[in-house]
């Protein structure tokens, strides 16, 4: 595994969770890359990963990628992300469900209560919130969580699927079909979310799982990328470029095209579902 960037908090990984069969081991090579763009002051953008080496938490958890993009001024928007991030992969780790899911649902809930205490704590930092996108790989499947309109996205066989939906008024209107997709690039209401981390007391996310295979191409990111950057342009890069000059060649695109808010971009390549060998 190669990480272009230490983890920015140590987790402890003994005894985490409940013992599960280690059949598969996902080898992937991530990179990533965050900007503050050129109009912000300051960046509310977090990225987050942990990678686990020990068999009971491969097996039980996984590897863990996350992109939070806070929001709420000043600072607050910064330190929302901040501890979405860190709490949701401790409460996740941690959970004694043998069921992943139950863990990343908990994980949401545990941050958004985090996110929302501190909101009403401290005057500064009301009605701060974020965003969160995770990804998730255990053994041969790949998990996305997801609340508010930072997205996942995978590049498989050169396809490239978006994963997320993201929770904001324009895509339930066009779901709804109040107004038509084209409507939506310049509608008033396109950033307007309408699920987040700590603005309710509760909070639900989505969470999906897919097939994962050797090859696949995951990115994370913040909206600072795609208000600038169109699917067939990170199609295009993503596959023409390893992930360190993926990441950064994206955030470039953002910047060139505007820079309007703060950009992150996470890239996780597949390299191989190892078997895992009891005997070693």
């Amino acid at each position: 595994m190669h990480e272009m960037d230490e983890i920015t908090a140590e987790y402890t990984t003994e005894q985490l969770v409940p013992s599960v069969e280690l059949k598969f081991i996902p080898k992937v090579t991530v990179a990533a890359k965050t900007d503050l763009g050129r109009v912000r002051e300051n960046n509310e953008d977090k990225y987050e990963y942990f990678m686990a080496e020990d068999e009971a938490t491969l097996g039980g958890r996984g590897l863990v990628f996350l992109v939070c993009d806070g929001m709420g001024g000043h600072a607050a928007g910064q330190i929302a992300s901040e501890l979405a991030c860190k709490t949701f992969i401790d409460v996740y780790l941690h959970h004694p469900s043998t069921d992943p899911t139950v863990a990343m649902v908990s994980g949401v809930q545990a941050a958004n209560r985090f996110v929302v205490d501190v909101g009403r704590a401290i005057p500064s930092r009301k009605g701060m919130g974020t965003t969160l996108s995770g990804l998730i790989l255990i053994q041969d499947v790949a998990y996305a969580v997801q609340v508010g309109d930072s997205r996942i996205y995978r590049l498989r066989n050169g396809e490239l699927l978006m994963l997320t939906h993201d929770h904001t008024w324009v895509e339930e209107a066009i779901r709804a079909r109040m107004i038509r997709p084209e409507e939506a690039e310049t509608h008033p209401y396109r950033h307007v979310l309408t699920r987040a981390i700590g603005t309710e007391g509760d909070v639900r996310p989505d969470v999906e799982a897919f097939d994962l295979k050797p090859g696949d191409i995951f990115m994370l990111c913040s909206d600072g990328l795609v208000n600038h950057v169109d699917d067939d342009a990170i199609g295009e890069i993503l596959r023409a470029k390893a992930p360190a000059e993926a990441a950064w060649t994206l955030v470039g695109q953002a910047l060139l095209g505007g820079g309007s808010d703060n950009t992150t971009v996470m890239v996780v390549r597949v390299d191989e579902l190892a078997p895992n060998s009891p005997n070693g």
